[in-house]
């Protein structure tokens, strides 16, 4: 009878740090612990590689992250590299790409929330392919994006985003 009590308190007590981040409306509440699991910091370690998501395509150019950026088309599929600038906090449940060069950025979630990045992953070069989302947040969603680390400014807004399906980082 001990085990399953000891069990039981041990599966509670680790599943409570994802269940709080999910009670405060995080990422829409969709987190997975296996997808956080390998979201812990130092995960990228310098001269490293990681691959988060679907393989992507070797031979294909990427775009432009500021064009793409200059005319968001919903719906669109894109590859586009850029630079890490931020990533959430809690869990590396999104992160902030930008322009190499500098420049307005987009936030990057994960399809499904079937994977994360490394809460660290600030500073990294990354390429990402995934679909562009023109949205509104509102206030509530913004202020819950800023106290994970994002940029957001007060009050509701209109957000581009990108929803990775494949996420190749580099140090």
């Amino acid at each position: 009878m001990y085990p399953y009590v000891f069990a039981s308190l041990l599966l509670v007590t680790l599943a409570t740090p994802a269940l709080a981040h999910d009670e405060k409306d995080s990422c829409d509440g969709k987190h997975s612990a296996a997808a956080a699991a390998p979201s812990a910091p130092g995960a990228l370690k310098p001269g490293g590689v990681l691959v988060r998501g679907e393989a992507l395509p070797k031979n294909r150019a990427a775009l432009p992250l500021s064009a793409v950026l200059s005319k968001p088309e919903d719906g669109k599929k894109v590859l586009v590299e850029g630079v890490v600038r931020r990533a959430c906090s809690q869990m590396g449940c999104w992160m902030e790409l930008a322009p190499a060069e500098g420049g307005p950025g987009v936030r990057v979630t994960f399809k499904d929330y079937g994977f994360f990045v490394p809460t660290d992953s600030a500073g990294a070069k990354a390429r990402v392919q995934g679909t562009i989302q023109v949205a509104q947040l509102s206030a509530a969603q913004a202020e819950h994006l800023r106290g994970e680390g994002g940029s957001m400014t007060a009050g509701a807004q209109r957000e581009v985003r990108l929803v990775a399906t494949g996420v190749e980082l580099r140090r």
